[in-house]
């Protein structure tokens, strides 16, 4: 049953493809089609997910289909985790891909709902992979259909150079996993992944490792690989973007899990590198997204950051497996899988609320989008749980997630290595900078597009319905999940069976309402308990205030918010996207470059992006990639003459070549 239900979604997902290829999108059904069947698809690999999460396990060999050794699927606990949540998110963003289909947009043409459909069922078949073949080819897949979404629209000048600036870094990444995958094959004796549980650890696994955390942190946008998420998800149509954030992002995260299971550990020197890497992701991606004024940004960068929190947990995983403890192994797993879980349905709800924001006010700089979740409620209220959920707030399940994140790095006293120690330390340090700064970034922009004067266009009307359910579905389900998050790590602890006993990632919780981090005698939580407790103190206080107000808090003089004291609502006296972003920017002007400007240069020099005299300077572009591009120029320049030279030139170099060859052929001897 399980594999018949996944079979049929992706024969749902290829048929989809191809009405959209053959049919076009001529009309209003015609557009919508495909993506009903996306729909269809992913309720069915859903399914095959939650099934997969039940008592033994399926597998599907695939060795006379595809020739290539042995070759197959897998549905144990661990992929029938991820088939379930991003095909729940698949199911959401679909609808909401329906309601966009309807309207009529320059962005709708053929070729979005094959990228789109291609990366549904890449996704499936990396997440049901057994062999390196089938999961590396699945993988190639999803980079192609990133480069078509990405490409597809062609309504900005620069969209072809972050079409395949996105390509690129997925084709580096599937280099990196390419040659893991063989190194490890090699020695094992097999493609199958469960084969390299027979490699020892040694120098053999520790190069596997760090060519597989590589191509895995390129599709999830680690530092100094994340260089194509602020560009490549704005250039994507405004549905897609939710699809590559929620979706194809957390394959990477997958493939990470499943090393977990298969290899044996990294040497210590591996995981310091993880702990720093992921701290520094975090803190860099919060610090960018606090300065930017154009939305989709902003959340391309706390993508960033959420990619830094994932790894630190996982370092933290790899540092149990390292030391041989299985409860730091768990809490360390446990952490990182509720922070994908938060960061998959946060991002979804965030762009397809954004995809609403756009539709009505067209474009996504922040100083535009003024007032606009007031204008349109549903999708304004959407994006606010899902921002304050990123922003770590309580009682959200980001709350829950990053808090995890923290006891499980304050463990380190337990790890005996001086080395680990002070590695975990300093990847608590970065995470909780982190987590106060996501507070601030996320009420920046909280004040702008929700809390802000409205601005622009006088409608209340959604943009479309299907969008607004979609969003509200999902914004509802993170406070559900939060509010019952005992049962969610119980899920959680199925699902991370092949990797951590059940019963030890169960010692998660106190009571079948408390956690705590799987370790006993540390800090407890209870998020439902938390529910209960500041929904009544809301009231107290609330009852409190209109009995001392004696009935005089509705009578209060009301005045226009976010103008800086002054009258107007518009001009230079208001605060702007870039003025809330200017404490940020002086207090971390180390971290992001920038620098001091009088404000008539700042006022003569304004960008979309605020005053070129204060703006920011991103250290990886800056100080790797451009210097690295500048040196391959300068390499192509000097052999690109060698295709106008004399012909005599070219003998000589055959002369020189053959000599060459002699020589050493006869010093060899």
């Amino acid at each position: 049953m399980t594999v018949g239900l996944f079979a049929l979604g992706l024969a749902l997902f290829a048929l989809g493809a191809a009405v959209d290829l053959l049919i076009g999108v001529g009309g209003p059904w015609r557009r919508m089609a495909p993506y009903l069947l996306a729909a269809v698809g992913s309720a069915c690999e859903t399914v095959a997910g939650v099934r997969a999460l039940g008592p033994g396990r399926a597998a599907v060999d695939l060795s006379s289909v595809v020739g290539v050794g042995r070759s197959g699927l897998l549905f144990d606990h661990l992929s029938g985790l991820f088939l379930t949540l991003l095909f729940v998110l698949g199911m959401v963003i679909s609808v909401n891909f329906i309601g966009w289909s309807r309207r009529t947009s320059r962005d709708q043409r053929r070729g979005v709902a094959s990228g789109y459909l291609l990366m549904l069922f890449s996704v499936g078949v990396v997440v049901a992979a057994a062999d390196a073949f089938t999961f590396l080819f699945a993988w190639e897949l999803l980079t192609v259909s990133f480069f078509i979404l990405t490409s597809v629209t062609r309504r900005r000048i620069d969209q072809a150079r972050s079409a395949w600036l996105t390509t690129a870094v997925g084709k580096l990444g599937g280099a990196a996993l390419l040659v893991g995958f063989v190194l490890l094959s090699s020695h094992s004796g097999s493609l199958m992944l469960s084969s390299w549980a027979t490699i020892a650890s040694g120098p053999v696994t520790d190069a596997a490792w760090i060519l597989l955390l590589v191509g895995f942190s390129a599709k999830l946008g680690v530092v100094p690989l994340q260089i194509w998420l602020p560009v490549g998800y704005p250039a994507a149509p405004s549905p897609a973007r939710a699809a590559m954030a929620g979706l194809a992002a957390n394959v990477a995260v997958y493939g990470l899990w499943r090393c977990l299971e298969v290899l044996a550990p990294p040497a210590m020197w591996i995981i310091v590198i993880v702990l720093v890497a992921g701290g520094v992701s975090a803190l860099l991606g919060v610090a960018f997204a606090g300065v930017q004024s154009g939305l989709n940004r902003v959340i391309a960068y706390s993508s960033i950051e959420n990619a830094g929190l994932i790894i630190t947990a996982y370092g933290v995983a790899l540092t149990g497996r390292l030391v041989h403890s299985v409860a730091l192994t768990a809490i360390g797993l446990v952490a990182a899988t509720l922070q994908v879980v938060t960061h998959a349905m946060a991002k979804s709800t965030l762009f397809i609320a954004t995809s609403a924001f756009e539709s009505d006010a067209m474009g996504d700089d922040l100083d535009d989008l003024r007032g606009v979740g007031r204008r349109m409620p549903w999708s304004g209220g959407a994006f606010a749980v899902g921002a304050l959920s990123l922003a770590g707030l309580p009682p959200t399940i980001g709350f829950v997630s990053e808090w995890f994140i923290l006891e499980s790095l304050m463990q380190q006293f337990r790890v005996a290595s001086l080395t680990l120690r002070l590695s975990l330390g300093i990847a608590a340090a970065l995470v909780a900078l982190t987590t106060g700064l996501a507070a601030l970034v996320f009420l920046r922009v909280l004040a702008l597009t929700i809390l802000g004067p409205r601005s622009g266009p006088r409608t209340t009307q959604e943009p479309s319905v299907l969008g607004a359910v979609a969003s509200v579905s999902l914004a509802l389900a993170m406070l559900a999940i939060a509010a019952l998050s005992p049962l969610e790590l119980r899920v959680l602890a199925r699902g991370l069976s092949p990797l951590i006993p059940t019963s030890v990632t169960l010692s998660g919780l106190r009571s079948p309402w408390v956690l705590q981090p799987v370790f006993r005698g540390f800090s407890i939580l209870s998020p439902s308990w938390l529910w209960v407790v500041l929904v009544i103190a809301a009231l107290a206080v609330t009852l409190m205030t209109l009995v001392l107000s004696r009935g005089r808090l509705f009578h209060l003089r009301r005045s226009p918010s976010w103008h800086s004291g002054a009258s107007v609502r518009t001009g230079p006296t208001s605060y702007t996207a870039f003025g809330f972003a200017n404490p940020l920017r002086h207090v971390l002007s180390n971290v992001l470059g920038s620098k001091r400007a009088n404000a008539a240069r700042a006022l003569a020099d304004s960008t979309l992006d605020g005053p070129r005299g204060a703006g920011v300077t991103e250290p990886v572009e800056t100080y790797l990639y451009q210097p690295l591009a500048r040196a391959a120029l300068g390499v192509a320049n000097l052999v690109r003459r060698l295709q106008s030279g004399r012909l005599n030139a070219y003998v000589a170099y055959m002369l020189v070549a053959v000599l060459a060859l002699f020589v050493i052929i006869g010093s060899l001897r």
